[in-house]
């Protein structure tokens, strides 16, 4: 695992980077004055890593505005699903032309109205495995148990006219246990029913970049990044791993 792999790396009194073998040894204080970019290569000692921890190496990225952002965890998800359960589903906006929908009260002392909606295709309901849905008023729990037997689940609340996304600091989109993020400065989101264009494809593949795109969304991606110092005597040099 990669974490161990680093505190071997730190405890060696020498880590060499075998790259570039044609290339003489250079000094840090050296590669340090020149300007960028050119190729080196080192003979150096790994001081210090960021992060600590593997999973904090996870990162957001857009590629539109270069911004990053921590991954959310699961309890700011479930904060804006509890704040979006206070507005009861709209009834209005239930059984169109191109969803048909489910409602119920919980047995709970709480009683919240859920309302899922079923996205059709040539007016039929597609197969659990091919069919997205868009839920109201569900816990954490409820979404999970949904994106495990249905391809895709998108978080919604209703207007007085139309449903829409919830803020962007939750997933717009869950498929599987990957959840997907769009950028709040890069996004301008568009009304729920834009998604009626794909579901009048011939065949709806539901893919995120192409549901991102008609829900105005500025996809992001997963990133790895990693910052590592390095030393040799004559200087430090930070090196940045950053990777899809």
């Amino acid at each position: 695992d990669l974490e161990s792999h680093l505190q071997r790396c730190q405890q060696l009194s020498v880590t060499v980077l075998t790259d570039h073998q044609d290339l003489s040894n250079t000094e840090l204080k050296t590669i340090l004055n020149n300007t960028a970019p050119q190729q080196y290569r080192i003979r150096a000692k790994l001081r210090t890593y960021k992060p600590q921890k593997l999973y904090q190496s996870i990162k957001l990225h857009c590629s539109k505005c270069n911004s990053l952002r921590e991954v959310p965890d699961g309890d700011d998800f479930d904060f804006i699903l509890q704040g979006s359960a206070v507005t009861a589903p709209n009834p209005e906006l239930h059984n169109t032309s191109w969803y048909d929908s489910v409602m119920w009260t919980t047995q709970d002392q709480k009683q919240r109205k859920i309302a899922i909606h079923f996205v059709k295709h040539d007016e039929m309901l597609q197969q659990p495995e091919d069919t997205l849905l868009m839920i109201e008023g569900g816990t954490l729990k409820e979404v999970w148990k949904l994106t495990k037997r249905f391809k895709c689940v998108i978080p919604v609340r209703s207007t007085e006219d139309d449903l829409e996304l919830l803020d962007l600091s939750a997933p717009f989109l869950l498929q599987g246990n990957i959840k997907y993020y769009g950028c709040k400065q890069c996004s301008t989101p568009k009304p729920i029913k834009s998604l009626s264009s794909i579901a009048a494809e011939q065949r709806p593949s539901w893919e995120p970049t192409e549901i991102a795109q008609v829900l105005g969304i500025e996809l992001l991606q997963y990133v790895f990044i990693m910052k590592f110092t390095l030393v040799d005597g004559t200087g430090a040099l930070n090196a940045y791993l950053f990777d899809y």
